[in-house]
């Protein structure tokens, strides 16, 4: 089997990060392809960064043709339905995965992220998803998402911090990790804070092995049938040929 990881930013370092982490909690016989777009943000903080990375989520779907099923590893899953109309391949966003097995382990939970100013995409997601009323609080340790590669140890320690905080205050079960950057931290956070730690990436990968090994593919039936063929012009004429893959 494999997957397809997509990183939508374009940090190299995080990408590897990232897909290592898969790796390690994959299958024996899974097969992780840790991507990312060559342009793009080098960091997703905000709905501008967002929409610029989508692009380049799509066109990681688009070329391609062999994977088992992808994965977007951004907790805002920028793209993700239009990656899902592109393919019969399972696409499974970061933030969808973690809130379902969340809510398979405990009755509530809180998110804790990177930026609080991210904040408001968690929120936009858990009421899309039909989660908010499983959601306690979102809260950010107030740190820069590269500061997970350049500032690691005291980036960990902020994150801790902001879990202690929710286990005390919120009144939940299980915590959610807001950042696919944080892909390597769990059991060092699980260790410390004591409560089961979700985090999007690794719970991704299950959840795709899951649908592979069920022989469930992406619906063609409805809204997310492959897009209807148009032109495209300017920077964007290379998206006018049809993706069925």
């Amino acid at each position: 089997m494999q997957i397809r990881l997509i990183n939508p930013n374009t940090t190299a370092s995080m990408t590897q990060k990232i897909g290592e982490a898969a790796q390690h909690i994959a299958s024996s016989n899974t097969d992780i392809v840790a991507t990312n777009p060559r342009s793009g943000p080098v960091s997703i903080e905000s709905h501008y960064d967002e929409a610029i990375s989508a692009v380049g989520v799509v066109e990681e779907v688009r070329s391609d043709k062999t994977a088992d099923a992808f994965i977007v590893a951004c907790f805002g899953d920028p793209g993700l339905m239009a990656a899902r109309e592109l393919t019969q391949s399972p696409v499974i966003g970061i933030a969808e995965a973690a809130f379902h097995m969340a809510t398979l382990i405990s009755t509530r939970f809180s998110i804790v992220t990177t930026l609080g100013r991210t904040g408001i995409i968690a929120e936009h997601l858990l009421q899309s998803y039909g989660f908010s009323h499983h959601c306690r609080k979102i809260r950010a340790a107030e740190i820069p998402v590269l500061d997970l590669e350049d500032n690691g140890d005291l980036a960990l320690d902020r994150i801790v911090e902001e879990c202690l905080r929710a286990k005390e205050e919120d009144g939940i079960g299980a915590i959610v990790l807001g950042c696919g950057g944080m892909a390597d931290l769990t059991e060092q956070i699980s260790e410390r804070v004591g409560l089961p730690i979700v985090e999007g990436v690794t719970a991704a990968v299950k959840l795709a092995e899951s649908l592979v090994s069920l022989g469930l593919k992406t619906s063609k039936h409805g809204d997310l049938a492959y897009p209807l063929p148009k032109p495209f012009t300017g920077i964007y004429e290379h998206l006018s040929e049809e993706c069925r893959s």
